[in-house]
């Protein structure tokens, strides 16, 4: 399967610009495992972390992550977050 272009953003920096395998968003509706070819798709992010596979059945990278809204396209996931910690 082809690798899902991912950023994370805040209103400071980019924090992570990659192409990742998987990322897990905390939605607030719920988790949401956003993959390569995902349809479009956009949430609000509740506190807490973005789960970031680099490859398939890799251990995630955690990220914390405050507010902000996720947006799934055809360029792929983009989070933008009021805050990010590394």
């Amino acid at each position: 399967m082809a690798d899902l272009k991912f950023e994370l953003v805040t209103p400071e920096r980019l924090v992570m610009s990659d192409d990742v395998y998987m990322v897990v968003v905390p939605g607030t509706e719920g988790q949401s495992g956003i993959l390569a070819g995902h349809a479009p798709y956009m949430t609000t992010l509740r506190d807490g972390e973005l789960a970031v596979y680099r490859t398939a059945g890799s251990q995630p990278e955690r990220i914390p992550v405050t507010g902000g809204f996720a947006e799934v396209s055809e360029n792929g996931l983009t989070v933008l977050a009021e805050s990010a910690g590394t």
